[in-house]
């Protein structure tokens, strides 16, 4: 396993749950942290919460849909670091209903933040990875990119595409040495189970740092190894054939 020390990772929608449980989990490995999301209060908790631990984070306000936004994130961290050498994808949001309730701005809201989001910060993080010839890029997708839930046709097709995304990334970086992978969990106790507590309770759920433990071993790989595609998620919740 290659050491994290002093790599320098991005992680978006770090202010809370998953990301922040993984942003957290880089920073005890060594990496240099940079917390990305909206909630500017949040964030500077999680940045505090890393540097009393004797972690190294820099939180810095972003918002994935918006272009502008995304590029002064990375010019940021390419003006204070030079390089990136980690990116965790991770920030994301669902809106659940049936196909014939939903409205295009539900729809859009999803795809904005679920794929929009992701291809923006690949493209600006590979245009700081390829002329350094080395990064990993991991995204994090779901279990419903491939076995769909009912009344999840906004997030299931955002996470298809996240999927999609991925290989074509995968594909196109490789000759410059950049690994580009998708992690697809399962069921993770974090506050979107606020409104339907019964759906972890029933199905199995996992805590955030069995999630984070995965991007750490992925991180870790060596240069020249790529764990492509991976699902993680409660022994006990139905994957194949679920409906």
């Amino acid at each position: 396993m290659e050491s994290l020390n002093n790599k320098i990772a991005i992680v978006t929608g770090a202010s809370k749950g998953i990301g922040r449980g993984i942003a957290i989990a880089l920073a005890k490995q060594g990496c240099k942290v940079i917390l990305a999301a909206r909630n500017s209060d949040k964030l500077k908790q999680v940045a505090i919460e890393i540097t009393e631990a004797g972690g190294s984070a820099q939180a810095i306000v972003s918002d994935v849909t918006d272009e502008q936004s995304v590029d002064n994130l990375f010019e940021q961290v390419k003006e204070s670091y030079g390089r990136l050498d980690i990116l965790v994808n991770n920030a994301g949001m669902a809106v659940s209903g049936r196909i014939d309730e939903l409205s295009l701005s539900d729809w859009q809201q999803v795809q904005d933040v679920n794929v929009t989001g992701i291809f923006l910060c690949c493209r600006d993080a590979a245009r700081i990875m390829k002329p350094q010839k080395s990064g990993r890029i991991i995204n994090i997708g779901s279990i419903s990119g491939q076995m769909p839930r009912v009344k999840s046709s906004p997030y299931t097709t955002s996470k298809f595409a996240v999927t999609g995304l991925t290989k074509a990334l995968a594909l196109e970086l490789r000759p410059y040495n950049i690994a580009v992978c998708a992690v697809h969990p399962g069921n993770v106790m974090t506050d979107i189970w606020e409104k339907t507590p019964q759906v972890p309770e029933q199905e199995g759920v996992m805590e955030v740092a069995d999630l984070a433990e995965v991007v750490v071993t992925i991180a870790t790989l060596p240069d020249h190894v790529n764990l492509f595609e991976s699902v993680i998620l409660p022994v006990s919740q139905p994957y194949l054939g679920r409906g």
